[in-house]
């Protein structure tokens, strides 16, 4: 059974740009999915349209049921400047009037499983890259979303610390059953993450080949992965 499926849908952007036509694919709860494929192939707008954000020109965009609580993690961790990190990780609380003591309380345990236990009061000024990140994720988790849309949130990032939040997403992702849609360029980060990888061709965007990858934890040193990440390039290098 299906979460969201989209079946043919199209989008042209107001200066012409054709940026998806008839793409389709189907996305199973607590399923991890990449989007994978080269700089302007959709893969952002395809989850802006999931998220509501913006509609399709063509195409349905179907849900089976309500729509469910939607998380969404940008490229940039979008932190306001002027907030502490727990104000910051509190926002989608306070959108929603969650008691301030209550939101606190939950905006702390968000940081605390993103390893950011003692910054609550640190700006986003004061923090690296990566830790602003981990506010964001936190930001996104505080809500307990049941999907969790994410925009090349690592791309930025040096590779220890892409790395080691690969590492905590997943491990976030499997305790509290959450869907997530994944936008990555990166064939290793997509071939780790990810149950399945939705390989898109260049603009306009449409899902080229579907990879079904091994289930279980996966040692990035292994020949096993090795073969996955050939698998995985093999697909995203085929000509246009």
């Amino acid at each position: 059974m299906s979460l969201v499926t989209l079946t043919g849908v199209a989008k042209r952007f107001s200066n012409g740009t054709q940026a998806l036509s008839d793409l389709s694919f189907a996305i199973a709860p607590g399923e991890f999915v990449s989007l994978l494929g080269p700089s302007g192939c959709g893969k952002s707008t395809a989850l802006r349209l999931i998220a509501g954000l913006i509609a399709p020109d063509s195409g349905d965009i179907h849900w089976n049921g309500a729509r469910p609580e939607t998380g969404f993690v940008f490229q940039e961790p979008t932190l306001m400047p002027w907030a502490d990190a727990l104000t910051n990780a509190r926002l989608a609380l306070d959108l929603k009037k969650v008691p301030r003591a209550q939101g606190n309380a939950i905006a702390a345990a968000a940081l605390t499983r993103l390893g950011l236990k003692g910054f609550e009061s640190a700006m986003p000024r004061e923090l690296s890259g990566g830790m602003k990140m981990r506010v964001s994720i936190a930001r996104a988790l505080a809500a307990k979303p049941r999907l969790l849309l994410m925009d090349e949130p690592f791309a930025a990032l040096d590779e220890i610390t892409r790395a080691a939040l690969n590492d905590d997403l997943l491990a976030l992702a499997r305790e509290d059953a959450i869907t997530v849609i994944f936008v990555t360029h990166s064939v290793v980060e997509s071939a780790y993450l990810s149950d399945r990888v939705l390989v898109m061709s260049p603009r306009p965007g449409r899902v080229r080949e579907e990879i079904r990858l091994p289930s279980g934890k996966r040692d990035r040193m292994s020949p096993a992965f090795g073969e996955i990440q050939a698998r995985v390039a093999r697909a995203l290098m085929v000509p246009a």
